[in-house]
C-alpha cells in the first residue's frame, strides 16, 4: 500500500475516534445516571430508562419508575409490570387460559383525523389486526393470513358476513389501548369473532365488537362448508362468551336503500390496489371509509358515530367502481337497559354500497350518531 493511500486511511480513523469521544462525553453529560453506556442498537425506542447504566430493561429502579413511556410529553408509570409483560406490549399474548388474545396498540398522529381522535375505520384496522395475530399466535398456521392449515389444504379463505361495533369514545394520539379477542362457535358453518377495546391504564371499555365469518373458496370465490378437519383445528380455542350482551346484538334486517329513497349520494368510488388484502380481498376497514362518502360533511364535523352494523352480500374486486347513498332511517332503536348504551341516538341512517355499472348490492350497513359534547 502507497504512503499516498495509507494517509486518507489514517485521517478517517482519527476522524471517527474523535467523532466517537464527543458523543461518549455527551452522553455522559446528559445521562441521568452519568454512566457511559451508549446502546447503538436501538434504531429507535419510545422509551426512557430511569435505571443504572442506562440498560433499557431491567436493572435497578430511580425513585420508582421502570421504562416509562414519553406519548405526548407525558411520563407513564408502568407500574409492577415486567420485562416480560412490555416485552410482549407490542406483539401481543394470551390470557384467560389462552382462550383470549390480548394486542396492545399506541395511537398514531397519522391514525387521527381533523377532530384529534382515530375513525371508524382505524377503530376496525385495529381489530382485524389483532384477529389475525390471534389466528397467528394459535399456531394453527404460522405462514397465512389467517387460515388454518386445513384450509389452506383446500384453498379456503375467510370472509366477515356481518359486523357490529359499538363505541363509547374514539381514542386521541398518544393514547395507549389493549384490544382482546376470541372465537367461537357461529351456526353449522361459520364462527362468531369478539372484541372488547379498553384503555390501557384506566381498563375503562371504549369500544366493543362482534362479528361472523364464513368460509370462501380462494379460486371459484364461493361459499363453502366447514369441513370436519377444519373444525377439529378450531374446537379447542372456542370461548363462549359475548362482547355485545345478547339484547344489544342487532339483529334486525338493514333496509334497503333505492334510488327513490336516498338522500346523501357519491359516485366513483373506485377499488384500488392498495384497497386489496393478501388473498385478494378487500380490506374490511375500506368499507367503512366508502360507507362515510355520502354521508353530509356537515354531519361528520358535528356528530360522532357510535354503533355501526355492516352486513356483507358481495365482495367487489380491484378496479371496481362503486356508489356510495345514506339515508336517514325512519326507524331510531329505543334506548338500551344496557349502560353501555344509555340514550337513543341522535340520528340513524341506512347506508349501501353497490357496483355502479349493474346496481349490484355489496353492503349494506346502519351506524347511529351523537352530537358531539362540544356542540351541545
Amino acid at each position: 500500500m502507497t504512503s499516498s493511500m495509507v494517509a486518507p486511511i489514517n485521517m478517517g480513523k482519527q476522524l471517527l475516534g474523535n467523532w466517537c469521544s464527543a458523543k461518549k462525553r455527551i452522553v455522559e453529560i446528559n445521562s441521568p445516571c452519568n454512566s457511559t453506556c451508549y446502546n447503538t442498537n436501538r434504531r429507535f425506542s419510545l422509551l426512557v430508562s430511569a435505571c443504572s447504566h442506562c440498560s433499557p430493561v431491567g436493572g435497578n429502579t430511580r425513585k420508582g419508575l421502570k421504562d416509562v413511556p414519553l406519548i405526548n410529553g407525558r411520563a407513564r408509570k408502568l407500574g409492577n409490570e415486567s420485562t416480560e409483560d412490555f416485552a410482549t406490549f407490542l406483539r401481543g399474548r394470551f390470557v384467560e387460559d389462552r382462550f383470549v388474545y390480548r394486542q396492545n396498540f399506541f395511537v398514531r398522529s397519522y391514525e387521527t383525523g381533523p377532530d384529534k381522535t382515530i375513525s371508524m375505520e382505524t377503530l376496525t384496522n385495529f381489530l382485524q389486526e389483532t384477529a389475525l395475530n390471534h389466528v397467528r399466535s394459535c399456531g394453527l398456521n404460522e405462514n397465512s393470513f389467517g387460515t388454518t392449515y386445513e384450509m389452506d389444504l383446500r384453498k379456503l379463505i375467510w370472509v366477515v358476513t356481518r359486523m357490529q361495533v359499538q363505541v363509547q369514545r374514539y381514542s386521541k394520539w398518544g393514547d395507549e389501548i389493549e384490544v382482546e379477542t376470541w372465537i367461537d362457535v357461529g351456526g353449522k358453518n361459520g364462527t362468531r369473532r369478539d372484541w372488547i377495546i379498553r384503555d390501557r391504564y384506566t381498563k375503562e371499555i371504549i369500544a366493543k365488537a362482534t362479528s361472523k365469518w364464513a368460509i370462501m373458496n380462494r379460486e371459484t370465490r364461493r361459499l363453502s362448508k366447514m369441513h370436519e378437519e377444519v373444525r377439529q383445528e378450531l374446537a379447542p380455542f372456542y370461548f363462549n362468551r359475548f362482547a355485545i350482551a345478547a339484547e344489544e346484538i342487532d339483529h334486525q334486517k338493514i333496509q334497503k336503500l333505492t334510488d327513490s329513497t336516498v338522500e346523501g349520494f357519491r359516485f366513483g368510488v373506485i377499488v384500488r390496489w392498495y384497497d386489496m388484502d393478501v388473498n385478494q380481498h378487500v380490506n374490511n376497514a375500506k368499507y367503512t371509509r366508502w360507507i362515510s362518502e355520502s354521508v353530509p360533511r356537515k354531519m361528520l364535523e358535528d356528530y360522532t358515530m357510535t354503533s355501526m352494523t355492516l352486513e356483507f352480500r358481495r365482495e367487489c374486486t380491484q378496479s371496481d367502481i362503486l356508489e356510495s347513498m345514506t339515508s336517514a332511517s325512519s326507524k331510531v332503536i329505543g334506548a338500551s337497559n344496557n349502560k353501555y348504551v344509555s340514550k337513543k341516538p341522535h340520528l340513524q341512517y341506512i347506508h349501501l354500497l353497490r357496483l355502479q355499472d349493474n346496481k349490484t348490492e355489496l353492503v349494506r350497513a346502519r351506524t347511529e350518531w351523537h352530537l358531539k359534547l362540544n356542540h351541545n
